[in-house]
């Protein structure tokens, strides 16, 4: 389904019923990539996922967009579908996405799956979340899928703008926004996460008034690692 919101069009599609549940997917990647977790609980939730823009089949951003213009992209997209006080769960870059959003609106609940939360200008975080895919057990069997909806747009060829659209993002901290976070949070992250390492997670769940976190045996993708654990964790959280 396409809407245009904030003069682009946007893909989304939305499956089940039930309690809403937004799925915000990483950076390179698209609505394919959440649908392991949003498959698995249409049958009890009623599902969203986006393309943001600038990935799959949305629209890139007009202009050189912050973490804070897809908050707002996603709070339109929030409204024009009706939906009120819904669990936002995001991986990665879509888990920046939801730290912010969950700071300024109303949100039922929180799950941030190997979100970066703080700003270190040593780390390179593109390169990390490609070289922590490459460690993905089964990589062989997923092969071409992951290649697929993984990487996509790395860095040397993504458009100028979404090239710039990159810097902001990575060089945001969130950390202030964690703080104002009242929603009970989870976080569910790989212990051998390089992208976002899990110190990281620790340092974020002391800052949050009310965040947990559990560590899995895993990668940056610990939540396609271990689906069909992070799936139960999910049904007892939500």
């Amino acid at each position: 389904m396409k809407k245009v919101l904030k003069d682009i069009n946007i893909n989304y599609i939305q499956y089940g019923e039930g309690k809403d549940v937004i799925l915000l997917h990483g950076w390179g990647q698209n609505i394919e990539m959440m649908r392991f977790i949003g498959d698995k609980i249409c049958d009890k939730f009623k599902v969203t996922i986006l393309d943001f823009p600038g990935f799959g089949e949305s629209d890139e951003p007009l202009t050189d967009w912050s973490v804070g213009d897809y908050v707002d992209l996603l709070h339109e997209l929030v409204l024009s579908l009706k939906i009120k006080n819904p669990i936002i769960v995001g991986h990665s870059f879509g888990g920046r996405v939801g730290i912010k959003y969950s700071s300024m609106y109303d949100v039922d609940k929180l799950v941030l799956m190997g979100a970066p939360c703080f700003y270190d200008d040593t780390l390179d975080l593109k390169t990390k979340v490609l070289k922590g895919l490459k460690k993905l057990p089964g990589m062989n069997s997923l092969g071409e899928f992951m290649k697929k909806y993984i990487g996509s747009t790395d860095y040397k060829n993504a458009s100028p703008i979404m090239r710039k659209v990159l810097v902001n993002v990575v060089r945001e901290d969130l950390s202030e926004d964690a703080k104002k976070i009242e929603a009970p949070t989870l976080l569910i992250w790989g212990t051998n996460d390089e992208a976002a390492p899990i110190e990281e997670a620790r340092r974020l769940e002391k800052i949050l008034k009310d965040g947990a976190l559990i560590e899995l045996p895993g990668t940056h993708y610990a939540y396609i690692e271990n689906l069909d654990r992070v799936v139960s964790i999910l049904d007892n959280f939500f």
